[in-house]
This record gives C-alpha cells, structure tokens and sequence, in this order.
C-alpha cells in the first residue's frame, strides 16, 4: 500500500519491467542461459525458492503448466519431462545445465531463439511472482499520481504488455452500469469516472535496436491521471 503522504502526489511515474540488463550479465544471479552461473533467478536472493530449489520439487504437471502460460511454450509437457527426469537423476545447480536439457528434449528448433529462452522467462516469472507485481504497482500507481500524472510502462513481452494494455483500457473507460440498472445520478457520481487517459504507446525504431538490441521486444505505453 502507498504511504498516505504521497497519495494523489506524484508526477510521474516510469515503470521498467522485468529483469535488467546489470541482472542478466551477472552470472551468479542465474537469470542467463548464456552464462553459467547458479540457478537462482531471484530478484531478491534472500528471499523464497531459486529456480533449482522449485525445479527439483515441482510436479511434473505443474513444471509444464508454468513453462505453456509463462513462457507461451509449444513444448512444454516433453521440457517439463525431461527436467524432472534430469533432476531424478541428479539435481540441477546451474543454469547451464538447464539450458542444456531443454536444448536437448526441444524437438523443433527456432534458428533465431535459442531453445531455453521461453523456459528461463517462465521460471524467473514464476519464482518472482512478477505479473502479480505488475498488477500490484498498477493498482498502487493510481492512488500516488496526482491529477494530470504521467503513468509511462515498459514491457518486454506479451504477457506484460497484455496487462498493462488491459489496465490502461479499463480505467479509461470509468464504471460500467449495465443498461437499464436503476440508479440515481448521485449514485453515478459516487461510482466516479474514468481514472486515466490512454496517451499511446511507442515502440523501438531501428537506431534504438542497433546500439541495444535488448530493445527489441519492448513497448512504451502511457497513460495520464484524470480528475476522476
């Protein structure tokens, strides 16, 4: 929850979402497969289950649900067998190994992606719980941007981007009554309007993605605090 001194207060507000580039080089923090490095993949390392900890007590099942609705994996029940069976044998510690068994059980492969790309982005949202931060912060940005506050979001991939495009197009449209519900105008009121205007969103040009193409994928979307 925001601290009641900043409400309605801020400006601006710039969220840039996921893992960092200074996170993804770091090979002890264990968010690359192309660095090997301990399996981890916190953003918090003091805090809940590493990547190897979860990988090597989750079900099978629930391997394969978290790699399909995380990492949107066309594979994911033959990945999710193959860690569990690598586990079985001995417990991965290492991104690299990681890296190696999906590599090896991905029976189609993408020339521009390496195999474990989709596999690590699942499991480092599910050890961080991020889209349900992501959510949080967007709630929690309401109540601290003062009226006429700029809300600007950057996502990386889909997942992100659905719910900040989904959050941004709900509280611009203000409640919704349906037709023919009996209400009196002070009981609209009370309801209150739209909380935000949709400015757009921009996305990486050409020169952007030559000096960093870790720009890519991403997408700026913003939005402005109304009176409402």
């Amino acid at each position: 929850m925001p601290s009641a001194n900043l409400i309605g207060k801020i400006d601006g507000i710039l969220l840039d979402l996921g893992v960092s580039s200074p996170q993804l080089d770091d090979a002890e923090r264990g968010f690359s497969f192309m660095r090997d490095g301990p399996l981890d993949m916190r953003m918090d390392p003091t805090r809940g289950q590493s990547a190897a900890e979860w990988l090597q007590t989750a079900e099978e099942a629930d391997i394969a649900w978290v790699l399909k609705t995380y990492g949107e994996e066309r594979f994911a029940k033959a990945l999710a067998r193959a860690i569990v069976e690598r586990n079985r044998e001995q417990p991965m510690t290492r991104t690299k190994e990681l890296a190696e068994v999906v590599a090896a059980a991905t029976p189609v492969k993408d020339k521009f992606k390496h195999p474990a790309t989709r596999t690590f982005q699942a499991v480092r949202i599910w050890v961080n719980s991020e889209l349900e931060e992501i959510e949080q912060a967007l709630k929690s940005s309401l109540n601290v941007l003062a009226p006429g506050g700029r809300l600007s979001i950057i996502s990386f991939h889909s997942l992100e981007d659905r719910i900040v495009k989904r959050f941004m197009r709900e509280n611009s449209r203000g409640p919704q009554v349906p037709a023919g519900l009996p209400m009196t105008e002070e009981q609209l009121k009370k309801l209150g309007g739209r909380q935000l205007r949709a400015l757009g969103k921009l996305m990486p040009g050409e020169d952007e993605v030559a000096e960093n193409p870790r720009a890519r994928s991403s997408v700026l979307r913003i939005a402005e605090r109304t009176n409402a």
